[in-house]
């Protein structure tokens, strides 16, 4: 684990909390963009909650558990309690990340039609001990989405038109940083970090997909 890094995961929302304000970019549906975060929440909400309410039960949420501000927020209605977490140290770089899966909307980019939004399913969480650049950051989003896309596609998952499922609907991604450690320009799988951030996203989600899999034969 990241010294001064918490995980907690109940069957309410997956809570990652840090000691300092972490660099945070992310598709989060609070707080999301580039920015800071002393916590981030994954909260699990009906399938069906309307999407011209997203930020209200995040924050009835942060407040009855009153944590840290700033907060990036995500909405899943995958079962948090199943969330998977992942710890790789590779190249100097210190990786977590915990992801929520569930498969019920899978879909296929770049074939798939729009639609109206839902709660995300695959949301993954990204913590590194490191340094890097805003581009950096960047690059490691589109590293988690083929390391994504890969292990759906060796699981075999495909969406319900028959096509290789490369996520869900509204899949969403957070990618924070330390601020502290080894300095990183560049976040692909080529780089140090992004190899490190691969291998941990990858780990994480084999494990989901294969849970979930089970859990919905």
């Amino acid at each position: 684990m990241i010294r001064g890094l918490r995980v907690a995961i109940d069957e309410r929302a997956v809570v990652v909390t840090a000691e300092r304000p972490l660099h945070v970019l992310s598709s989060a549906v609070r707080r999301g963009g580039l920015g800071e975060a002393r916590t981030i929440v994954n909260l699990h909400v009906d399938k069906h909650h309307p999407s011209d309410d997203l930020e209200r039960p995040l924050a009835d949420f942060i407040a009855e558990r009153r944590l840290p501000e700033p907060c990036v927020g995500l909405l899943t209605a995958a079962w948090t309690e199943h969330a998977e977490v992942a710890h790789v140290t590779a190249g100097g770089f210190a990786v977590t990340t915990v992801a929520t899966v569930g498969l019920s909307n899978r879909t296929t980019a770049g074939r798939a039609a729009a639609a109206r939004w839902q709660p995300s399913t695959i949301n993954t969480i990204v913590i590194v001990d490191g340094q890097p650049e805003a581009a950096a950051l960047v690059n490691a989003v589109v590293t988690v989405t083929e390391a994504k896309t890969l292990a759906l596609a060796e699981a075999g998952v495909r969406s319900a038109d028959g096509h290789p499922a490369t996520g869900t609907s509204t899949d969403a991604v957070v990618v924070a940083a330390t601020g502290r450690g080894p300095a990183a320009r560049f976040g692909g799988p080529a780089s140090e970090m992004g190899a490190a951030i691969g291998r941990a996203v990858l780990h994480a989600l084999e494990r989901g997909i294969a849970a979930w899999k089970v859990r919905n034969p």
